[in-house]
């Protein structure tokens, strides 16, 4: 789960070598519902998509959101969105910066004594960049291991995760390199509920959901996925295994959101419009650090890739059965959603290549 973003980007940057720079005004329907189907008859059960430019906004389905009994996707099913959640905890770690009740100045041990080793010397900024240092907990098989022997409401607690993190050795020293972190997010989200007193569910949707009125948008602790949804699917051999009742726990602040495309369009459009937060903090969420990778450009929950084109900002979501997209200008002028009911492992080249044509097509309108 995650962005692992140097394919996406070295993938878009070879489709786009001598693409030019033209970009449509507005969103051809046709041409996107054809890659978008595409997309499915390279072997993904289902899609959806919103892309949105030009002050007009299309929404667009293909194949199905369940196999069987078999159901059509719709462009307003809800999904997990696996890593953009980071997006929504990151706005919420700067908000409380933004009321001077956390500094990114403040180290870990200052806020969750005893929890992380040498968190005195690891600060909210480098878990928000992910320059910590920390080892990814998803890369340790203890974590899907339960998954493997078929017990899906296996329950993790933001603890444990943390514990299996810092019991790998760091990468490096804090604030001297780059790599993803979903355990950096899992402590981010202790430190808002400790700062708040609050549940990260609870800051979410007191500070997000209910102000943008993010109705299909919810904090998921439960295996079942509420109201009309997409079920999410993994490829073993040749088969899909449905997994759409996978306990969030192991993704909990790093990625338990559910949503909707419509949903995830209205919270990008507030937080690149400014009304979630001020101007310099909305910019540091852009900023990649000195050490990022040029290949894995991330700020505080917001991936960057150039393209031809143009400079999109979002992030990637990749969660067990999910693939979720959500990339746009800096002006939030263009921006798209785009989903898939499998994950980036049970992608096939065929698909991802499609995949990135649409995604191209959705930003750079060719």
């Amino acid at each position: 789960m995650g962005v692992r973003a140097h394919s996406l980007v070295l993938a878009l940057l070879l489709l786009t070598l001598g693409s030019g720079t033209a970009r449509a005004a507005s969103p051809d329907r046709s041409g996107l519902q054809k890659k978008l189907d595409a997309v499915v008859a390279s072997g993904v059960p289902g899609a959806l998509a919103l892309v949105r430019a030009d002050g007009k906004t299309v929404r667009l389905g293909s194949g199905d959101a369940r196999i069987s009994p078999r159901r059509p996707i719709r462009p307003n099913d809800r999904f997990r969105v696996g890593s953009v959640t980071k997006t929504f905890l990151s706005t919420v770690v700067l908000q409380l910066v933004a009321e001077k009740r956390l500094s990114l100045a403040d180290p870990v041990e200052k806020l969750l004594p005893g929890l992380v080793p040498n968190g005195r010397h690891i600060t909210v900024h480098e878990l928000l960049d992910m320059t910590s240092g920390l080892f990814d907990y998803f890369d340790d098989p203890r974590v899907v291991k339960p998954w493997l022997a078929g017990n899906f409401g296996y329950y993790w607690s933001p603890e444990r995760l943390v514990g299996i993190g810092v019991s790998h050795k760091p990468h490096y020293a804090p604030g001297t390199g780059w790599s993803y972190c979903n355990t950096c997010y899992i402590i981010l989200g202790l430190v808002v509920e400790k700062v708040t007193g609050h549940t990260v569910g609870n800051e979410l949707a007191r500070r997000i959901f209910e102000p943008l009125h993010l109705d299909a948008t919810s904090f998921d602790t439960q295996q079942q996925i509420a109201g009309t949804h997409a079920h999410g699917y993994y490829r073993l051999g040749a088969g899909l295994v449905d997994t759409t009742l996978i306990s969030p726990s192991a993704g909990w602040a790093a990625g338990a959101i559910v949503s909707t495309a419509d949903d995830l369009s209205a919270f990008f459009r507030a937080l690149y419009g400014g009304r979630l937060l001020r101007p310099d903090l909305l910019r540091a969420m852009m900023t990649p650090p000195p050490t990022a990778d040029p290949n894995e450009l991330y700020g505080f929950g917001l991936a960057k890739v150039q393209l031809p084109c143009g400079t999109m900002f979002g992030n990637h979501g990749d969660i067990v059965g999910f693939g979720t997209d959500t990339w746009g200008s800096a002006d939030g002028k263009r921006f798209f959603v785009l989903f898939v009911n499998v994950d980036e492992e049970s992608l096939t080249a065929k698909s991802q290549a499609m995949m990135n044509e649409f995604r191209l097509a959705a930003f750079c309108g060719h």
